[in-house]
């Protein structure tokens, strides 16, 4: 296989992730609280020992003699990143939603681990348990939140929860030293990585009756799109014609001439 059949198939590649997570992301702009993912790529460049060599006779690397001197660039996965950058609030009045402005997560709970999200969207269970929409137990200080049917809530900018009048606790809301400390589990969650210890968060206000919208920006995601679509049909293109290349010399490498 040529070396650019080799390069077009690493782009074609690369395009696809970022192609799925560019869906990804357009599929959650109207998932509350929703962090898009980020991508980024880098080169690895194949090299031969006569690359490094420093003479001004450019016949010595160029395709008569050296052929192979073309450098072949392999784009790999650098890393996926999710960004955290604040969304705008919008105003809901329902008492159980809840916004965060500024850095900071709610703590919760499943199946005995603890989990961490930024969507307030909360409910209230059959037993009276507050739970986010996947069925997690929301933490405060204390445990879990159990109200009475018809209950009161009210909740001030630090977290602290009154129900009915009266203190019932505060919300868990932490924070991380870096982004990177947490990784995406599915259903909104976070999980905090090995050896990563959260924080209370400081530098947050708790929004109530307010939920946060995803920081997916719709036309800006479309342009990305757009832009992986065409390099997708770009790369596919130059396999394509390769292959097409290659097949000719096959078929007439040997065949006499007339």
């Amino acid at each position: 296989m040529r070396d650019s059949t080799y390069s077009a198939l690493f782009g074609a590649l690369s395009n696809e992730m970022r192609m799925s997570s560019i869906a990804n992301n357009l599929a959650n702009v109207n998932t509350s609280a929703f962090k898009k993912d980020k991508l980024a790529f880098h080169d690895a460049f194949v090299r031969f020992a006569h690359d490094y060599l420093v003479d001004e006779r450019t016949n010595l690397r160029g395709d008569k003699l050296f052929p192979e001197a073309q450098i072949m660039a392999k784009p790999r996965l650098a890393a996926q990143q999710t960004d955290f950058s604040q969304g705008s609030l919008q105003q809901t009045g329902n008492q159980l939603d809840f916004a965060l402005s500024g850095e900071g997560f709610f703590s919760v709970e499943a199946g005995g681990e603890t989990l961490y999200t930024r969507a307030g969207n909360f409910l209230v269970d059959a037993t009276g348990t507050v739970r986010t929409q996947d069925g997690n137990t929301v933490l405060v200080e204390g445990g879990p939140l159990v109200l009475t049917p018809g209950a009161r809530v009210v909740v001030d900018g630090t977290g602290n929860i009154s129900v009915n009048g009266e203190l019932a606790g505060s919300f868990d809301v932490v924070n991380f030293d870096a982004p990177t400390q947490l990784e995406r589990v599915g259903a909104n969650n976070f999980r905090a990585k090995d050896g990563a210890a959260a924080v209370p968060a400081e530098d947050m206000t708790v929004e109530q009756g307010f939920l946060e919208k995803g920081n997916v920006e719709v036309v800006t995601e479309m342009v990305a799109m757009i832009e992986t679509q065409r390099a997708f049909t770009m790369y596919t293109k130059m396999i394509q014609a390769s292959d097409e290349s290659d097949s000719k010399l096959i078929t007439q490498v040997g065949r006499p001439t007339i």
